[in-house]
């Protein structure tokens, strides 16, 4: 199995850096590897990725060195063992809201006795040719990255609970759905919004917990300077820029 690039950076408190992908295109992936990023997001649960087609765009990631990780379309445990069992490295679950739901996802993603993980055959495991299932158990819990997504209130009022739980690696912000969350759709920049974030990267950081949160190169640049780890864009953010960048070059913008 190979080596978690995300999560060794992560590990040893260095920024790790992704692009989002919605829909299934390997050579997508593929530039994004070329391009230098440190993994992409395989997003199952707003785009039209699925365990039947994200197989190519895990190979993709892995022939490039990246990292490969699935926002799954809920936290389920049959849902997020398909994506496993393709080859993901690493999973962002959404709305985990409390430590039950965060001790969901990690039993899920971990074989025992660290969680709870089918254990099957699977490309992951070389289809059962190469070593052996228990050293296959030992690489695949120790390389597995698991991310929750604080992206409700009620995840925020639950939030030391959920920073509790062991074996969750990154706690990520959610700005759009929190804000919604909040009252406040569509206003991720309302003053009420940030400071509900600021003060919760503060409690995250304050418990000596990893963070995350999507943002632009500007914004990605910001939240590492402030401690954030865990930082992806997302390929509409590519198109829009440089799209409106030649538009405007050529006068047509």
């Amino acid at each position: 199995m190979q080596s978690n690039r995300m999560k060794d950076l992560i590990k040893n408190g260095n920024p790790a850096f992704g692009v989002s992908v919605q829909f299934p295109s390997a050579e997508i992936v593929e530039m994004i590897g070329e391009l230098g990023f440190d993994w992409v997001m395989l997003d199952a649960e707003h785009g039209s990725i699925t365990p039947d087609n994200v197989g190519p765009l895990i190979l993709a990631a892995e022939l490039h060195g990246i990292t490969p990780v699935v926002r799954p379309e809920k936290n389920d445990p049959a849902i997020i063992n398909k994506y496993l069992d393709r080859g993901a490295m690493g999973v962002q679950v959404p709305h985990v809201n409390t430590a039950d739901e965060a001790q969901a996802a990690v039993d899920a993603c971990r074989f025992y006795p660290e969680g709870k993980r089918g254990l099957g055959g699977g490309r992951m495991a070389d289809f059962g040719f190469g070593v052996s299932t228990k050293e296959y158990v030992r690489s695949a819990n120790e390389q597995m990255l698991v991310c929750v997504q604080i992206e409700d209130t009620e995840a925020v009022g639950n939030l030391d609970e959920i920073l509790s739980v062991e074996g969750v690696d990154v706690f990520f912000i959610g700005p759009t759905d929190l804000a919604q969350s909040l009252g406040h759709p569509g206003e991720n920049g309302h003053p009420n919004v940030r400071r509900v974030i600021d003060e919760t990267f503060t409690r995250i950081h304050a418990a000596g917990k990893a963070s995350g949160t999507p943002g632009a190169a500007e914004q990605a640049l910001q939240h590492a300077e402030s401690g954030i780890l865990y930082h992806y864009t997302h390929i509409p953010t590519f198109m829009s820029t440089y799209g409106r960048h030649f538009m405007e070059t050529v006068g047509q913008g």
